[in-house]
């Protein structure tokens, strides 16, 4: 029997991809935002595909602060630049 792969989609393109193609940003339960590389970070998340197309996009948009309902630093998205190089 074949392996269920997780599909999420992401919250710039909305395009359905595997987890593994998408990185999650996570808005904590005290109210700071991590990059969750593991993708077990309890609070609520958001999911954005690996290209900095669309993390340039997500940042211009301000969709992450929507999302997450919280203001994202532009250090989070300098965060999610270094996990794509």
């Amino acid at each position: 029997m074949e392996k269920k792969i997780p599909m999420r989609s992401c919250v710039v393109t909305r395009e359905k991809l595997p987890k593994k193609e998408l990185i999650r940003v996570v808005r904590t339960v005290d109210g700071t935002v991590v990059v969750d590389e593991t993708g077990r970070v309890n609070g609520r998340g958001a999911y954005l595909k690996k290209d900095e197309a669309t993390f340039a996009k997500a940042k211009q948009s301000k969709i992450l602060d929507r999302v997450l309902e919280v203001s994202v630093p532009d250090s989070i998205f300098d965060d999610l630049m270094n996990t794509i190089k």
